[in-house]
């Protein structure tokens, strides 16, 4: 990759991570168009809770990973909830990176079949001694 393609990606990396470690704090607390037409027909209190009514979140149930190191868009055992959001967003930015980064090197494009023997800048020319 080409140094001002690095570059690039570096400052694409730093907002990315910028973002996500202070801005996603500043997120809307309240439901989303999904989460509140699940809640349609049923009488919620302020803590968000289902108080009565009937609505399809009354059959929601706790995600399978619910108890995961990252769940809640938070770190499990860091009790400032800035900071447990920040740190959270951060990690999720590193790990796509890396994963995403992995995917990309390991897909690069490589030279077709039958094209060894043409010019590289790296490579000398036949016949000369280095």
């Amino acid at each position: 990759m080409r140094k001002r393609s690095w570059g690039f990606v570096a400052v694409g990396l730093l907002v990315a991570l910028l973002l996500a470690g202070v801005v996603s704090n500043y997120a809307s607390a309240h439901p989303d168009g999904l989460d509140s037409s699940l809640l349609n027909g049923c009488t919620v209190n302020a803590d968000d809770e289902i108080t009565g009514g009937s609505c399809p979140a009354q059959r929601s149930r706790d995600h399978e990973l619910a108890d995961s190191p990252l769940a809640d868009y938070g770190i499990r055992g860091v009790d400032n909830g800035f900071l447990s959001t920040g740190l959270s967003g951060v990690v999720g930015v590193l790990l796509t990176f890396a994963l995403g980064g992995g995917v990309f090197w390991l897909l690069r494009r490589r030279s077709p079949a039958g094209t060894d023997d043409a010019p590289r800048a790296d490579r000398q020319p036949a016949g000369t001694a280095g």
